[in-house]
């Protein structure tokens, strides 16, 4: 019950970052502010949904799931209520930092009850949470579309915002945490799991979690560009509204695509979790963040292609939603179950600090003309990262976990005496 609250929570607030794409065009065409100005509410959003989220899981860890997720239900619906009347760029940062609270306190929650409620299976129970997030839009996708054609962004914000934040605000009167009698045992070989629980003090003294938060800063960045400029991309690429034909299902490119990256960009978060179960954590990241690397070079070569645009956004989004399954479970293993949401929340504040990149893609855009230098810096990251987990992070936590091992029975044996 409690994953399933989750993964409902998570679906309600994912149009708030993934769902932004389709309404950045309506406000520009409206206000001319400048598509770049635009996205500063974009970096905004995820700044305050990263950042504030260790604060947000101190309170988790201390008061329990219920009363954070409560609050950040109501946040989410105010902050597109104030996008739907916005009309300077001011009152749509407000928003974006409002909706960035909220969707943060509703996102580290789950996800760190997540990895508490199931030690044994870190990597498939976050990936699973996550998909909520990753996938949570796919249904919305055209219904949002045709009611901003029809009744314009406005409604359309009012509308859905104070209905997933009323979703939001009910389910989490349900959510708890787990007593040590519910908790099974962790026997799994493949996954090296730390027995020792650190305090996040205690976590950022460690080399290990710098390496995971440079990792995950950078393979965000990319993953980020891509989510926030889909729709520009597609515009820029004239393949906004071609019509395209997969399987006998006919729609404009751009739309066909965001639905196919929302249910692939969900998927992809228990699969390569459940993967990284049984074949390691740090083996699943590199082989994602290569595929993510070829995808990302494919689209720049063959994206002009309106059936290559929507296959390979696909495959791009599919080797990058991972990150928010793998690297929360990392976080678990390599530091312990007890302080799991606010650690997980630090690392997790590494997709804000990659967001900062993302109004630079339209900066790179207007002075070159094209999109191939965000695409090469996004695949350039892909690569590198993925050389960091095999040879640097592997060895760096399996010595951090191993080093700790002797202490634990020495106190052991001396208790014993």
């Amino acid at each position: 019950m409690q994953l399933v609250i989750g993964v409902i929570c998570m679906s309600m607030i994912a149009n708030l970052q993934y769902g932004w794409t389709l309404f950045v065009t309506p406000i520009e065409e409206k206000h001319q502010w400048g598509r770049a100005a635009i996205q500063v509410a974009f970096t905004i959003f995820v700044v305050t949904e990263t950042w504030l989220v260790p604060v947000e899981g101190w309170f988790v860890d201390k008061f329990g799931p219920r009363i954070v997720v409560v609050v950040g239900g109501a946040l989410c619906a105010l902050a597109w209520a104030i996008n739907s009347v916005a009309d300077s760029l001011a009152m749509l940062y407000l928003g974006a930092a409002i909706g960035g609270i909220g969707a943060g306190g509703v996102y580290g929650t789950c996800v760190g009850n997540a990895l508490k409620w199931f030690p044994d299976r870190r990597g498939l129970a976050a990936g699973i949470t996550a998909a909520g997030f990753g996938a949570g839009s796919a249904l919305t996708v055209v219904p949002i579309a045709n009611m901003i054609a029809s009744s314009g962004y406005e409604a359309t914000f009012m509308t859905f915002g104070l209905g997933q934040g009323a979703v939001v605000f009910l389910l989490a009167w349900f959510l708890a945490e787990p007593h040590a009698d519910q908790l099974p045992k962790v026997t799994s070989a493949s996954v090296n799991q730390s027995r020792r629980n650190y305090t996040p003090q205690e976590m950022l003294k460690t080399p290990t979690f710098w390496v995971m938060y440079l990792m995950f800063a950078m393979v965000a960045a990319g993953g980020l560009m891509a989510t926030a400029q889909l729709g520009p991309i597609a515009k820029d690429f004239h393949l906004d509204g071609v019509p395209v034909s997969i399987m006998g299902l006919t729609l404009p490119a751009l739309t066909f695509a965001l639905s196919i990256d929302r249910v692939l960009n969900g998927l992809t978060r228990p699969f390569f979790g459940w993967v990284s179960d049984n074949i390691g954590r740090e083996n699943t990241m590199f082989i994602a963040f290569a595929i993510e690397c070829v995808g990302i070079l494919a689209l720049n070569q063959w994206g002009h292609n309106p059936v290559a645009f929507v296959i390979l956004t696909g495959l791009v989004f599919f080797a990058w939603g991972e990150i928010y399954s793998l690297f929360p479970a990392c976080c678990g293993d390599s530091f312990g179950s007890k302080f799991a949401t606010t650690n997980a929340g630090l690392l997790y504040t590494a997709k804000g600090t990659a967001s900062l990149v993302v109004p630079f893609a339209n900066v790179a855009v207007a002075s070159t003309g094209s999109w191939q230098a965000v695409f090469f810096f996004a695949a350039a990251v892909n690569a590198i990262a993925a050389f960091l987990a095999l040879f640097v992070l592997k060895p760096m936590r399996a010595r951090q976990i191993a080093e700790s091992a002797p202490t634990r029975v020495k106190l052991a044996t001396e208790g014993a005496d």
